[in-house]
């Protein structure tokens, strides 16, 4: 029996007759790339993690665990030494060294990477051994493990010899051969890629690792409409959907042979706002920036009923907060950090007034329909609050493949934006989203933020190697954040995964499925 399902444009086949050791699953996305350093998102990072493998990675709780690195020392202040794994072979055969650790390293550092900040916080590699390689750093890095889960690892001599020595530069629409193709030493091999219509894989023979599930196959299918994912997992034609969407929760917790798997995400939803330019590329007011008035924006945070979208909109499945890091444990579960603006729309008016802009004013805000929980209806309900304050803003919705270059050319006046993954130090924010933009800090402060104490607190809270006192740098530079406005927090996702009652997936807070655990039954 084959059924088949039309996606946007597309007509997707998926075959019912699957063996039971396929894992066919959908979300309402695609991944970006197959190329590991190209594109920093959560989806395309999950997918090419079954095959390109870290150093270091994360257990089923997020604890830290041995991956291609077998142990690692800190042997002084700014110098760590890393033992490899022996006898592991990429898919094509290739022998794993410290020679792929080392280009993998550089490589992640180019112009064109989207991890080029993780990458240089990882210093300086230098080959000891064929299994062992140090790292210089040029200054103490606190969270230098942290960092370790960050670098996928390809094979040096397979990226030379297809040309793909630098990743593909994802903003400038540029492809490669690892855009399509992969060699890592994971426990899946990329079979196909049909970028928007299907990707498949096969379990890798020879992965030195141990397989806790019975998957041998993945098919992966984008499947943008809502209603046609819900629909296809409840007829049984695809077993697992990452991203149900919340209204539909409810029913399929009520459907037989369907069964709901919860949990918080590590990830934040917050709305950040163009602070650099002295006119709005996308506003009304001219010769003048209204977001650079605090005033403007604690008057936008204001009006915003934060639990009218929990309860209407997210159906209950969302953590409101006013902190700005992915988990409360980055800031140090500190109330105060985390404690919201209150609702309060006259008071929106008055400091809306006050800034001169008792009319309001108009302004595009750019937003993803396929990244996050309900990111359109999210931008939508908030324009709708915005306008009872007289301030008019378009919804510019995009799929993420439109989404994440327009922003990373900072072709925006205002986005909405999602930060987490498996990092719950707060560093992982910091760096990428609060510091000023250079070559190695701000790569995703499309805002243009700045702000010289909160960069002076950052710099210090990342080279500080006493704990105590880098908590209180971090809790400082956090009030500081919250003082200025400097973004509008939503809240924390709440992740419901859905699966047919024979699947068994582990769910992990960063919203990472490792297929490696899945179980397929009969």
């Amino acid at each position: 029996m084959r059924r088949w399902f039309v996606v946007g444009s597309l007509v997707v086949s998926l075959a019912a007759s699957a063996s039971a050791q396929t894992l066919r699953w959908s979300s309402q996305g695609d991944p970006q790339t197959m190329d590991p350093h190209s594109q920093n998102e959560s989806l395309t990072n999950q997918m090419n993690g079954q095959v390109y493998e870290t150093l270091v990675n994360r257990g089923k709780a997020l604890e830290l665990v041995p991956v291609l690195a077998t142990e690692w020392k800190q042997v002084a202040p700014t110098r760590w030494r890393v033992k490899l794994r022996p006898n592991v072979k990429f898919h094509d055969g290739a022998p794993f060294t410290a020679d792929d650790v080392i280009f993998s390293l550089q490589r992640a550092k180019a112009g064109t990477s989207d991890i080029g900040a993780y990458a240089a916080a990882l210093g300086t590699p230098k080959k000891i051994d064929a299994l062992t390689v140090e790292f210089e750093l040029a200054q103490v890095n606190p969270v230098f493990e942290q960092h370790l889960t960050t670098l996928p690892i390809m094979n040096r001599a397979w990226a030379e010899k297809n040309k793909a020595t630098e990743p593909a530069n994802f903003k400038g629409k540029s492809e490669n051969y690892a855009s399509f193709h992969a060699n890592g030493t994971g426990p899946f091999m990329l079979v196909s890629r049909q970028p928007d219509v299907k990707t498949t894989y096969k379990r890798n023979p020879a992965w030195w690792g141990t397989f806790e599930g019975n998957v041998q196959e993945v098919v992966y299918t984008p499947i943008a409409s809502d209603a046609t994912r819900t629909a296809a997992l409840i007829s049984g034609e695809i077993d697992f959907v990452l991203d149900p969407v919340p209204q539909d929760v409810q029913r399929l917790r009520t459907t037989s042979g369907v069964k709901v798997i919860d949990g918080p995400e590590n990830r934040l939803l917050f709305i950040g706002m163009d602070q650099s330019r002295d006119q709005l590329l996308y506003g009304s007011v001219k010769a003048k920036n209204p977001f650079k008035d605090v005033r403007v924006r604690r008057a936008l945070y204001q009006a915003i009923d934060i639990e009218a979208i929990k309860s209407r909109l997210m159906r209950g499945q969302s953590l409101p907060t006013g902190g700005i890091t992915p988990s409360p444990l980055g800031a140090y579960n500190d109330p105060e950090i985390e404690r919201r603006l209150p609702y309060d729309l006259e008071a929106a008016k008055k400091l809306l007034a006050d800034a001169g802009y008792p009319a309001g004013f108009e302004v595009t805000l750019d937003c993803p329909n396929n990244r996050y929980i309900n990111d359109e209806e999210i931008c939508q309900t908030l324009a709708a609050m915005w306008a009872r304050l007289g301030v008019k803003v378009r919804v510019n919705a995009m799929p993420r493949s439109l989404y994440f270059p327009k922003l990373q050319k900072q072709d925006t006046s205002m986005y909405l934006l999602g930060w987490g993954g498996s990092i719950t130090d707060a560093e992982t924010l910091i760096t990428p989203i609060l510091r000023s933009r250079s070559d190695t800090t701000g790569s995703w402060n499309f805002g243009g933020v700045k702000d010289e104490k909160i960069d002076e607190l950052a710099a210090a809270s990342s080279r500080e190697p006493d704990p105590k006192k880098r908590e209180q740098l971090i809790r400082e530079l956090l009030k500081r954040h919250n003082e200025q406005v400097l973004h509008l927090p939503l809240h924390r996702q709440v992740i419901p995964w859905a699966a047919r009652s024979n699947v068994t997936v582990v769910h992990r807070a960063d919203n990472w499925l490792e297929w490696s655990w899945v179980k397929v039954a009969k």
